[in-house]
């Protein structure tokens, strides 16, 4: 529909054996469990809160004030899985991406947090190579990373232009010789990347942010995808994308193109985030670096904006479903929280659903 498609490129599988062989196997999720090496703690932000958040946690001090790393994307076990855990616990993913300094950027990196001891993990994503010399190394991944759905054991990174990029989570390492890690002892490869693309005549959609709606009639998990758009004429178009039956890929076509149920525009200018629930769209709203955010909900066309409502520069969101409840990061240094309100109960599912 809307004359849009993702388009799935091959698997990086045998540089991320040749890589994995390297550094000695993988560790996986479970190794990130067991090396959560920093301490998340509760937070209250008082007037910097905004309207409706009513628990925040804050990140270690250089984490809090790191001016290369800024949080984006955020997403959760209740994504991954409907029994809302993972390897038994309550899991919040969120993804940096890092601005360059002294001209050379970091990448891209996700942060394992556990809700219940509040420990955490940083996470290096790379794109493995194997060189002329037939040796595995790796580069940096360079997007954006505005958004993150993590849904089984794949994490899908929202890369704007290019589209959608895809990690797995049992592909977790080490890091070691051969590998620039950038002080990360962690590395997790890049396995595929789902290619942006259009008709002719149509305009590429930017994949700015993405979240993951557990309650379409169909009873299926689709993924959304959706725009920023600050300049006067920019598109802010919503998209929402099938799953595979038994799987964590989008559902594709038989020319193995991954094409929307739907694409929805004229949201709002200044999204950062968007998740649906129940057909209803909730979307966060940046208002700059000192002013509290937005919470903008209904359909697309005419969503009601909450001013006030979240911290300075909120980003990405997802759902809860069993807590009815939103989760967001916000990104500018200092005031930078893992966040949460109220939000809908969860719908109720039909005798069929």
């Amino acid at each position: 529909m809307a004359g849009v498609h993702l388009t799935l490129t091959d698997d990086r599988a045998v540089e991320i054996d040749a890589l994995a062989e390297l550094l000695g196997g993988r560790v996986g999720l479970a190794g990130v469990l067991d090396r959560l090496d920093r301490r998340a703690q509760p937070s209250r932000l008082g007037r910097l809160a905004g309207r409706l958040v009513d628990e925040a946690y804050a990140w270690e001090r250089q984490d809090a004030r790191d001016r290369r790393w800024w949080p984006q994307g955020v997403s959760s076990s209740a994504d991954a899985d409907p029994s809302e855990r993972v390897l038994g616990r309550r899991l919040v993913l969120v993804s940096w991406y890092a601005h360059p300094v002294g001209g050379a950027s970091h990448g891209v990196r996700l942060t394992v947090l556990d809700l219940d001891s509040l420990g955490y993990r940083h996470v290096l994503l790379v794109v493995p190579r194997i060189d002329d010399e037939g040796r595995a190394t790796t580069e940096p991944l360079t997007v954006h990373a505005g958004g993150i759905v993590w849904l089984g054991g794949a994490v899908h990174v929202a890369a704007t232009a290019r589209g959608l990029l895809t990690c797995h989570l049992d592909d977790v390492m080490v890091a070691g010789p051969g590998v620039e890690s950038h002080g990360h002892d962690l590395v997790l490869p890049v396995r595929s990347a789902w290619r942006a693309g259009a008709e002719r005549g149509h305009e590429r959609l930017r994949y700015s942010f993405v979240s993951l709606d557990r309650t379409d009639p169909g009873g299926a998990p689709v993924l959304v995808a959706g725009e920023y758009g600050r300049r006067r004429g920019a598109t802010t178009r919503l998209a929402r994308f099938g799953v595979g039956a038994a799987s964590s890929l989008l559902a594709t076509d038989d020319d193995g193109r991954a094409r929307p149920t739907s694409v929805e525009d004229g949201a709002r200018a200044r999204m950062q985030g968007a998740a649906c629930v129940g057909g209803t769209w909730h979307a966060t709203v940046s208002m700059g670096p000192w002013v509290p955010g937005g919470l903008a909900h209904g359909r697309p066309g005419a969503l009601r904006l909450r001013p006030l409502a979240l911290p300075m520069g909120p980003e990405d969101l997802t759902w809860w479903p069993s807590s009815g409840r939103f989760w967001s990061v916000s990104e500018h240094p200092g005031r930078r929280w893992v966040f949460s309100w109220p939000g809908p109960a969860a719908p109720r599912r039909t005798r069929d659903g």
